[in-house]
């Protein structure tokens, strides 16, 4: 279920394949779900700064939408985990930031469309 978005610079050069297959591993790490389960999102921003430009760092936001319900420490853990794998693969200096977003259990549906 938990899906991660991936905010980054356009110059940035990621290892897409990578990220997408290191963040589900350190996610199943602190909560109860499977890698196929997780739906990783790549987002290069037009523009992006961090602070007024003068660094010259590349920004990394992320993202992870999980269900309701995780306590704070495993929300901190997850966040902690999801960082170490940015560190490890972003060889730049760079602003990293990463938010845990809970989505309500009773409103909140996913489904794997077959499509017509």
């Amino acid at each position: 279920m938990p899906q991660i978005l991936i905010d980054h610079s356009p110059e940035l050069a990621l290892d897409r394949a990578a990220l997408a297959a290191e963040l589900p591993r350190a996610i199943v790490e602190v909560i109860d779900t499977t890698v196929a389960d997780c739906k990783t999102v790549f987002r290069p921003a037009p523009y992006a700064v961090a602070g007024d430009g003068a660094s010259g760092e590349a920004v990394v936001l992320v993202e992870v939408k999980i269900l309701a319900g995780r306590t704070v420490e495993q929300r901190a853990a997850l966040t902690a985990g999801v960082l170490d794998v940015l560190r490890a693969r972003i060889a730049v200096p760079a602003a990293l930031g990463v938010q845990v977003t809970e989505l309500d259990r009773d409103t909140y549906r996913f489904v794997h469309h077959p499509g017509r």
